[in-house]
């Protein structure tokens, strides 16, 4: 009997399947994102502190797609991925120009005793920042500028090049370690990060905090590539209490490099050698679909001077606002924000650093109303 050519490929696919479907069980990659859009009232926006209406992207969570995946390696041991690139949705560019995965890129190896991640990614200072500040309810866009400018980096900076390891829950404790290669030859301490945190979560209390430190990367004479540029803390709480989350957070941020200045009027608040942040607030559930928002952050900053002029900023922001679920994956919201400034210039509430500010330390009012999905 004449046997067909097709047999073999025939017989050779079947054969493959159960290793396929197998292939498909070890292994997954998910797809997902988020779209944020919101009609923004912005008083007092520069230039001439003329108000500004806008459609903007990412006010109250950064519009993103990402791509994440894991596979089984077995004894308990997972590789993973993970990338993710922030973009506009009013115009569709991409949030970093140039930068196709601006918020993540990494691969790591998952076991027993915790994660480990290398690439671009944040430190734990976001994780902190997600649980105990108004970063949680009220969106980065929101509170980047309340949080001085976002140096104390609970909104989620990055740090390229760097290995982070975050620990398995020890009867409700994790930790997480963070250290960021500067890759500068002969000197191994410019450009370098380190970062290190720890929380606790159970039952309606959960308490945590971590440190960054971040080294200069190129000389800037006087200082020289290796001093330290940056370092900062944050330590928060909250409590469940019925309907209602409360939380409050700590985070002081140093720049020992900052020289003093030789302007003697307003400044911008980013000019401070040091800035204490508090942030208080509450995120009250009316009922499953229902969330009443308010927050309050204040900054008080210290300013070197080689001459006159204010040595002590701040600025103090109030804000108020209302979550409807119409699902589990679409929201709209209504966020009123009201901030103040004293000695410095306002910083603005939302969109790029001084970007939508006052030119000088009056009030800005901002009202959002926005829709959000989630895929």
């Amino acid at each position: 009997m004449k046997k067909s050519p097709l047999l073999p490929a025939v017989l050779g696919m079947a054969a493959a399947l159960p290793l396929a479907a197998q292939a498909q069980q070890d292994s997954s990659v998910t797809v997902y994102g988020v779209i944020d859009m919101s009609l923004a009232y912005t008083s007092k926006a520069a230039p001439g502190n003329h108000s500004r209406l806008s459609l903007d992207s990412g006010d109250q969570m950064a519009s993103r797609i990402g791509f994440r995946g894991k596979e089984d390696l077995g004894g308990g041991l997972s590789a993973i991925f993970q990338f993710e690139t922030g973009f506009s949705a009013d115009d569709g560019g991409m949030a970093t120009p140039g930068t196709l995965f601006d918020r993540k890129s990494v691969v790591g190896i998952s076991g027993h005793a915790g994660t480990l991640t290398l690439g671009r990614q944040t430190d734990s200072l976001e994780d902190i920042g997600t649980r105990y500040t108004s970063f949680q309810i009220f969106g980065g866009g929101g509170v980047r500028a309340g949080h001085f400018n976002s140096l104390d980096r609970i909104t989620g900076a990055r740090t390229s090049n760097s290995l982070r390891f975050d620990t398995a829950s020890y009867g409700g404790v994790t930790g997480s370690l963070f250290y960021g290669m500067g890759e500068v030859a002969g000197n191994n301490a410019a450009g370098r990060a380190v970062g290190v945190g720890a929380n606790y979560a159970g039952g309606a209390f959960g308490i945590g905090g971590a440190y960054y430190q971040s080294k200069l990367a190129a000389d800037a004479l006087p200082a020289r590539a290796g001093d330290t540029d940056l370092k900062t803390f944050t330590l928060g709480a909250s409590y469940q209490a019925g309907p209602a989350k409360l939380f409050a957070a700590w985070s002081q941020t140093r720049r020992p490099l900052q020289a003093p200045l030789a302007a003697t009027g307003l400044v911008n608040i980013t000019s401070a050698t040091r800035a204490n942040i508090i942030d208080i607030g509450v995120d009250y559930a009316h009922d499953a679909r229902l969330h009443l928002l308010a927050s309050v952050i204040h900054d008080r900053a210290d300013i070197v001077r080689a001459g006159a002029g204010a040595t002590r900023a701040r600025t103090t922001q109030l804000n108020l606002g209302v979550d409807y679920l119409l699902s589990k994956r679409t929201d709209v919201y209504a966020v009123f924000s009201r901030q103040n400034a004293g000695e410095v210039n306002n910083p603005g509430v939302i969109g790029a650093a001084y970007a939508v500010a006052p030119t000088d330390d009056s009030a800005q009012n901002v009202l959002r109303m926005g829709l959000r999905h989630k895929f």
